[in-house]
């Protein structure tokens, strides 16, 4: 495959899981990717398969919540390559705890990389992308951002915002051709639920109409979409990888 040959994308929070999983995805079609991780060693070894598997890859280490590394990510891929085609806003974190014990850093942490992380990566990005007159923004945000989740007030405010910050950005981006979007994916079979105890899998199991854990590659195939000719007349718009689960 390679519908994406001589596109340039950045990936955020690409070290694991979903993240290395999209990072991959792209590189397969053909584009050339910006890896990042604030995990030097991650990062390291995600640019290493990526190059192995025959693709082009440079990897930035850094927090996207610091507007510096979110621009350094941008600058990279403009001195390699010469362009950025594709941003995939991913990285995430989680500092679960309930409302009444929810501390001001386990807040303001989960918001700053979560949405002002993304924000930052999607305001350097479209500098060049205006100029370019095209660009794909596919912002990860989750099912909890659409239904909450006890616990997770901080997680699901900020994947809440995301969703408000893809449609803000896709209409003012929308005359230069480029478009925003977000992915909203449900109980993934990575990370989130492979730690649970079997019982409570099968909890969370029974609540999707589909029968199954989702898993990295399905939200990586999303993503393709979105970045690919076929997603080309989508913005603004949120694509649920969730089984089902928030039908409406």
């Amino acid at each position: 495959m390679s519908e994406l040959a001589g596109q340039v994308a950045l990936v955020t929070g690409a070290g694991r899981g979903i993240g290395k999983a999209i990072a991959a995805a792209l590189a397969q079609a053909g584009a050339q990717v910006v890896v990042n991780n604030v995990s030097p060693e991650r990062n390291a070894a995600v640019v290493a398969e990526l190059v192995a598997g025959g693709g082009g890859a440079v990897g930035q280490v850094g927090d996207v919540s610091d507007p510096a590394i979110a621009e350094a990510c941008v600058k990279l891929a403009m001195s390699t390559w010469g362009r950025l085609d594709i941003v995939v806003n991913n990285a995430g974190v989680t500092r679960d705890g309930l409302i009444a014990r929810l501390s001001d850093q386990q807040w303001q942490e989960v918001l700053q990389v979560n949405l002002t992380g993304a924000f930052n990566v999607l305001r350097a990005a479209t500098r060049p992308m205006m100029k370019q007159r095209r660009g794909r923004i596919i912002n990860i945000s989750s099912v909890v951002g659409r239904l909450g989740n006890a616990g997770q007030a901080n997680y699901a405010a900020s994947k809440a915002g995301l969703l408000g910050l893809t449609k803000a950005a896709a209409r003012e981006l929308a005359g230069r051709n480029i478009t925003v979007n977000a992915i909203a994916p449900g109980f993934i079979d990575e990370g989130m639920t492979e730690s649970l105890g079997e019982d409570l899998r099968g909890v969370l199991r029974n609540q999707i109409p589909l029968g199954r854990f989702g898993t990295s590659a399905d939200v990586a195939a999303a993503v393709l979409f979105l970045a690919g000719p076929a997603g080309g007349y989508l913005t603004g718009q949120t694509l649920s990888v969730d089984g089902g689960m928030t039908m409406v």
